[in-house]
């Protein structure tokens, strides 16, 4: 005697019914039933996106161990509900198994360097070899992704110590550019200066010639039969005197020695009185 039994089966999912142990067929989403003994629902297909993350240990071509998880999305075909429910026992060891024949062929063959810059390709080689094997028992392979490169610690301290001084070394070449472009600079400023204050001192001197000049003649033509040489020699005399003015007007200045010596005992006593003065 069958005894109607009744089930519901969610969205995205299908049952599969047997009878008497052998496949009789799928049940759709929704409210349904079988016949108990004849008939059972020995399980549920899923449709959705499942994600798998495999963990991978291996060395590179340099020999440093890393480890690399690799993040695999799949999903069961609708049309192929039967080979997935029934030809794999376990399909995440199926997948896991073929992302460690994957990883440990490919990273062996890679720098660790090269293997950061290729993680587009190692993923594209086990997708491909994944969607090769898992689609004949009924799954799709959506994608592949290297999630993490996980060197050893101290590797990581390594890299991390020589990229430091990567950048060192390019701060200082940076510095020393700088405190040349600032010499350089410095330089031609000084020498612009130099060269602005010697054309000052010129056009100073050409004023000062210009000035004797005028007075010069300014002078012999307003006093009959003053010598040119007389004339200069006057001219001389006064800014002998307007310098002694000057010098004797400073702050710093206390006393003002002016030669006047006729001999030789003059001349000591003017020696003796300046080292006094500089005692004070």
């Amino acid at each position: 005697m069958c005894i109607p039994c009744c089930f519901t089966i969610s969205t995205s999912e299908v049952g599969v019914i047997e009878s008497w142990g052998k496949f009789s067929r799928l049940a759709q989403p929704g409210l349904g039933f079988v016949l108990c003994p004849m008939e059972q629902l020995v399980g549920r297909v899923s449709f959705r996106v499942q994600q798998l993350d495999v963990r991978v240990e291996t060395k590179t071509l340099d020999n440093v161990f890393l480890t690399a998880v690799v993040s695999v999305q799949y999903q069961v075909l609708r049309e192929s509900v039967f080979e997935a429910f029934y030809a794999l026992t376990n399909p995440t060891q199926q997948i896991t198994a073929h992302v460690y024949d994957v990883m440990r062929a490919q990273l062996p063959t890679l720098e660790l360097d090269a293997v950061f810059e290729a993680k587009e390709e190692l993923a594209m080689a086990v997708k491909t070899s994944l969607s090769e094997t898992m689609t004949g028992y009924g799954y799709q392979i959506l994608q592949t992704l290297i999630t993490d490169l996980d060197p050893d610690q101290r590797v990581k301290n390594a890299m991390n110590e020589i990229n430091s001084s990567k950048r060192l070394k390019y701060a200082i070449a940076e510095r020393a550019e700088g405190d040349k472009i600032l010499q350089v600079k410095s330089a031609e400023a000084e020498a612009e200066a130099k060269y602005l204050s010697g054309v000052g001192v010129a056009k100073q001197r050409k004023a000062i010639v210009d000035g004797l000049r005028t007075s010069i003649v300014d002078f012999s033509e307003n006093i009959d039969g003053a010598s040119t040489k007389e004339v200069m020699d006057l001219l001389l005399l006064s800014q002998y005197f307007d310098m002694i003015r000057d010098v004797g007007s400073a702050n710093h200045c206390r006393t003002t020695f002016v030669p006047s010596s006729r001999g030789v005992g003059d001349e000591m006593r003017n020696s003796l009185l300046q080292a006094e003065a500089a005692n004070k």
